[in-house]
């Protein structure tokens, strides 16, 4: 990929994928938990997202193909769900295609099953991460586009580490003001992306518009 695709791509996952848009979903579920069992459970979320990226990452393109879908296809599809997305954080909305519902979340006590589900699953790798992901990957299939996707991934997931294992330093400096502006800003980015995957795989799919 050049130089405006891996910038794009970042701005993609770092969307997409945002730690301080998870952050007070993590501080809510874990209120009654010491720090310790805090940074257990941002190492257990990490790993389990890392592994989950892996997968997608090396097998995706082969799952829809399986099932007979198009990369431009899925792209459009792609481009759809991340729009919705987007607009649930333009509108200051909880965002049902990337996280659990609270009655989940306040039933789950577990550090493993909390950490899998819902933090990794569907909260961070959703329909938008997962779409994502098989998207880029789809622009090429040399080593090299697989090791940029990775590599950028890798960055957005040490962000992530980062910001779980220090949530609670975090979260008393952290205002409800920065909070909102960053949610806001991430999703006009991620609209405008998503506007883009729309129009090149629709574009792709059928021809004769873009003439």
């Amino acid at each position: 990929m050049d130089h405006t695709e891996i910038v794009k791509a970042l701005g993609t996952f770092l969307a997409i994928m945002n730690p301080f848009l998870s952050l007070p979903v993590f501080l809510a579920m874990t209120s009654g938990f010491s720090v310790a069992q805090q940074r257990a459970l941002a190492v257990k979320v990490t790993l389990f997202s890392a592994v989950m990226c892996l997968v997608i990452l090396l097998a995706g393109q082969r799952i829809i193909g399986f099932f007979g879908i198009t990369i431009d296809q899925f792209r459009v599809a792609g481009g759809i769900v991340l729009a919705q997305i987007s607009w649930s954080m333009l509108n200051g909305s909880s965002i049902p295609s990337h996280q659990g519902s609270h009655q989940e979340q306040a039933q789950l006590q577990n550090l493993s099953g909390l950490a899998f589900y819902p933090l990794t699953f569907p909260m961070l790798i959703g329909p938008g991460t997962i779409a994502t992901i098989i998207i880029y990957t789809g622009h090429g299939s040399s080593l090299t586009d697989m090791a940029e996707i990775g590599g950028i991934i890798a960055g957005i997931l040490l962000i992530l580490f980062v910001t779980l294992f220090f949530a609670s330093e975090i979260g008393k400096v952290m205002s409800e003001t920065m909070r909102t502006i960053t949610t806001r800003l991430m999703g006009m980015i991620l609209l405008a992306i998503s506007v883009g995957m729309v129009i090149a795989g629709i574009k792709a799919v059928l021809p004769g518009l873009s003439r």
